[in-house]
């Protein structure tokens, strides 16, 4: 056949493929308790430091956050707060290309 040599799944098996990939940015938001919910940026490149990216989100934004480590995710930045276009925003200004976020959620 003509599609014989083609891996439908090459890319699902790669090793940087998944919800942890590391070339780009994920920035979620997870539901709590009635209107509460939280967001999570992961994904940064190792070269940033999340605590001081951490101290101006919450500082431009008045909200709180922390960063938890992940066994298989690494560090990843939890904020207060639907904050995923702020987030994004301050990503885009702080010099990460548009097309490395991707925005997830509701």
């Amino acid at each position: 056949m003509f599609f014989s040599y083609l891996d439908p799944f090459a890319e699902a098996n790669a090793d940087n493929a998944g919800a942890g990939s590391k070339e780009y940015v994920h920035i979620r938001v997870q539901q709590r308790n009635g209107r509460k919910s939280l967001t999570t940026v992961q994904g940064l490149k190792k070269a940033f430091s999340k605590t001081k990216i951490l101290k101006d989100l919450k500082k431009e934004f008045c909200c709180n956050g922390t960063v938890v480590e992940d066994p298989e995710l690494g560090q990843v930045i939890q904020l207060q707060g639907d904050q995923r276009k702020n987030v994004s925003t301050f990503l885009i200004q702080a010099g990460i290309v548009k097309e490395q976020i991707k925005i997830h959620g509701f």
